[in-house]
Parts: C-alpha cells; sequence; structure tokens
C-alpha cells in the first residue's frame, strides 16, 4: 500500500507564506504545515490555522538561519544580539556537538519552542526542523526529548532515495544525496526507540523550491511502497524577506502545483492513498 503526506515548511514565516499554505490547503492538496514559532508572521499563521481545522500543524524547529525564543542573554553562545542563529550549518554542527555549555543552551531553546508551540493552543501533529538540521545527533535527540513531553506522535526523516526522483525527472544521485541518506539512519533509529512514527521516505530534496507539477506527477506513480512524505514552499508571492532567504525558490509556482487537478487525478490513477501523520484519509 502506498500513502502519501502532502506538507509545507515555514508557516509563519512570513504573510505570504501563510497565504500560500491556506490556499493549497483550501483549494489544493495540502493536508500538513510545519509552524516557525518564531518566524516574523506566526501570529497570522496560527489565526490561519485556527480557521481551517482540516490542516494538520506540527512544530518547525528553528535552530540555524531564523530567530530564538530565548533572548540572547539565555543563550549567547547560540545566538547574535538580535537573536538569530548563523547560518553556517557545520560550524552550528560542531558547536553542538562538541561544546557542552552550547549544547546545555541549545537544550533550553528547543524546550522553549515546544513550549511556544503548547501555548499557540493548536495540536502537535509531528515536528520536524529548518534545514533538516534534526539529522544532527545532538539536535534530533533533543527534539525527540523534548517533543515527547509535549505528546509529539511523530517526526519527518528526510530520506530521499535516488530511483524515484531519477526515474521522475532525471535528476542524478549526487554525493550529498548519498550522505544524506545515511545520516537519516540514525534519526530513524532515534525515533523508533521513542516509539514516534516516521516516513518511509521524503521527496522535496532534491527539488527543493522547485516542485513543479509536471515533477511532482511524474512522481506520484513511482511512490515506493509504504508512507511518503513530500514538502513544499509555496507562498502567494515572493516578497522581500523570501527574496532575501531563499533566491533561488520559485514560491508562486510550488502553490501552483500544489492547487492543480493533475496530482488528485495522479493520485487516483496510481491508487496513491492522501493521509496524514495521525493516519486516516487526508
Amino acid at each position: 500500500m502506498r500513502r502519501v503526506i502532502f506538507s509545507a515548511d515555514d508557516f509563519g514565516l512570513s504573510e505570504e507564506v501563510n497565504e500560500g499554505i491556506e490556499r493549497a490547503h483550501r483549494e489544493g492538496v495540502l493536508s500538513t504545515a510545519s509552524l516557525m514559532v518564531t518566524g516574523h508572521a506566526v501570529a497570522d499563521a496560527v489565526a490561519r490555522a485556527r480557521r481551517m481545522p482540516g490542516l494538520r500543524v506540527g512544530l518547525h524547529l528553528v535552530v540555524i538561519e531564523g530567530s530564538a525564543v530565548l533572548p540572547p542573554d539565555r543563550i549567547p553562545l547560540l545566538v547574535r544580539a538580535n537573536r538569530s542563529f548563523g547560518q553556517h550549518q557545520l560550524g552550528l554542527g560542531v558547536r553542538y556537538f562538541f561544546q557542552p555549555p552550547a549544547r546545555r543552551q541549545l537544550a533550553l531553546e528547543v524546550a522553549a519552542q515546544f513550549r511556544a508551540y503548547t501555548a499557540t493552543g493548536l495540536r502537535l501533529d509531528h515536528a520536524n526542523a529548518h534545514k533538516h538540521m534534526h539529522l544532527h545527533p545532538t539536535v534530533g535527540a533533543l527534539l525527540i526529548t523534548e517533543g515527547r513531553r509535549h505528546g509529539l506522535p511523530a517526526i519527518r526523516i528526510p530520506y530521499e532515495p535516488a530511483g524515484p526522483i531519477r526515474l521522475a525527472d532525471a535528476t542524478r544521485d549526487t554525493a550529498g544525496a548519498k550522505l544524506l541518506r545515511k545520516w537519516t539512519r540514525l534519526l530513524r533509529i532515534q525515533a523508533r526507540r521513542a516509539g514516534l512514527r516516521t516516513n518511509d521516505q521524503c521527496f522535496g530534496i532534491a527539488w527543493s523550491g522547485h516542485m513543479t507539477r509536471e515533477r511532482v506527477t511524474s512522481l506520484i506513480p513511482r511512490l515506493p511502497p509504504g508512507l511518503s512524505e513530500i514538502y513544499f514552499h509555496p507562498a502567494s508571492e515572493r516578497g522581500d524577506l523570501l527574496k532575501r532567504l531563499m533566491p533561488g525558490y520559485a514560491h508562486e509556482a510550488e502553490l501552483a502545483t500544489l492547487c492543480s487537478p493533475d496530482l488528485p487525478a495522479a493520485l487516483e490513477r496510481a491508487d496513491v492513498e492522501q493521509t496524514g501523520w495521525s493516519g486516516g484519509t487526508a
């Protein structure tokens, strides 16, 4: 049996992203969104989510390229004076792993982001991390440990098999993609030991920011057995923030993909069931 979750990241980042997610849910196949609790438009995202009880929302943990919940004097080893994390993945990863004081501050911030999510009153459907930082063993362990305290039921494993995307779009497998797949093994083990639900595979990494209708409709009949998550970055338009943070992304095109009638038709032809992290039909 093949099942699929259509999800969106960066809910709360900007009003344009929020509008894109709302339209993709109301007019398209989007069933799930991951919320940045420190996003520039988080209050707007929460208000929209409350108007859409069918949209399943989870936490999009931010420990890179974004803002923290805690003030800088609580986590001085993690953020700048304006509460922002750095953008250098390797440097942050080394700090999180090798510096015990930084790890302790990271634990405080992860807990604060889960508390901030709980304060929204939204049900916690799942969790993942911005830039897949939960693949880092320290971040992943903290997300799982703190998440369980807040009733976390499921997390994303960003494992993208090469075969389906190569067949769908002749996309080459890269050394980086191979390394990423290997790194997912530890996170899957951590999640299973914690009793969390996970996806079997995830799509949206190789084509990140460019999830076109042609690619996704070609991918659907090639989905492997089990649960697949296909994630997107939709937005109604590309404002200044999106242009600065994701200059190469085609947010509006991804919204159009999610709203295309070709996707439900492709699901029906391929006998793929649309679902959510908690199961059932989306």
